[in-house]
């Protein structure tokens, strides 16, 4: 909870480990040198172990979800023209998160009544759902600056999701204001500088700040989540050959903490949560 690693559950065996795994097909399609179009199609893979309190030592077990999950449509302006203002410039942008996702994947969960293990169909963890199962409102700012040979930038996105919860239980809590997922807000911000290794190679190295927030800005935020903030350092490496890039890029977590939800006010708790202690991005890209 907070910005406590809980090291005491590697120990004993009963932490929960999550394994994401998802891939993004992105169009865009460039309708004027300042104005581009973007459609971009998620789908996620994930698998998430957990265990079974029983005696004399821990039954793991493991549930899984997959599907496509929600696509975003979004359209970018660069503020000032291209063409004239090389050295820097900003971009604005907007977009809509369709729900095109499941929020309701179910997969077979074991239980234990006295000493007997049994299984039950449950949703699986909001964590691994491929949707969120509501509308969300994008707005992101990009801005960079060429400085000695350098380009330095600033990249910031927020979420906005209006709907208080997706009606779907999350299969823990059986009544109270955390008996449903909630569709919750998202942010994110990266500040970094890019430069030139050889050739038709370049690299970077940001800071990356992403998370949910406790508190929506528009609509409610009761129901269940898991609030809290990841900071990474971002190194990142970029390769271009003909019409065709290739990027890497390996966020590595120096600073996590989870909040307290705004149901976790109303009762006095504090949820934990499983932060990532790193990422690994890969993408390739071609243009027509």
């Amino acid at each position: 909870m907070g910005d406590v690693y809980q090291g005491q559950r590697d120990q004993l065996g009963n932490q929960v480990v999550n394994n994401i795994n998802a891939a993004d097909l992105s169009l865009k399609y460039q309708v004027t040198r300042r104005v581009e179009f973007t459609v971009g199609i998620p789908y996620s893979m994930d698998t998430r172990s957990q265990t079974l309190n029983t005696s004399p030592s821990l039954t793991r077990y493991q549930t899984a979800a997959r599907g496509i999950g929600d696509i975003l449509v979004a359209t970018r302006r660069w503020i000032f023209d291209p063409d004239t203002h090389t050295e820097g410039n900003l971009q604005l942008g907007a977009g809509v998160q369709f729900p095109t996702g499941s929020d309701n994947v179910q997969d077979t969960f074991l239980t234990l009544t006295g000493t007997t293990i049994g299984t039950a169909i449950r949703n699986v963890d909001q964590s691994i759902q491929p949707g969120e199962g509501g509308w969300g409102f994008l707005g992101d700012v990009m801005a960079f600056r060429t400085i000695k040979g350098t380009s330095a930038y600033v990249n910031a996105a927020y979420l906005l999701t209006p709907q208080e919860n997706n009606g779907v239980t999350n299969g823990t809590s059986t009544s109270g204001a955390a008996q449903y997922m909630s569709v919750y807000d998202q942010f994110f911000l990266a500040v970094g500088d890019g430069f030139p290794i050889k050739g038709a190679a370049s690299g970077g190295l940001a800071v990356r700040v992403e998370g949910v927030p406790a508190h929506d800005l528009v609509g409610g935020q009761f129901g269940f989540r898991r609030p809290g903030v990841a900071v990474s350092f971002q190194p990142s490496i970029s390769v271009h050959k003909g019409s065709n890039t290739f990027d890497v890029a390996v966020p590595i977590a120096v600073y996590r903490n989870r909040f307290q939800s705004a149901t976790d006010e109303l009762t006095g708790g504090h949820g934990d949560a499983a932060f990532a202690n790193w990422l690994l991005m890969a993408s390739v890209s071609r243009k027509f």
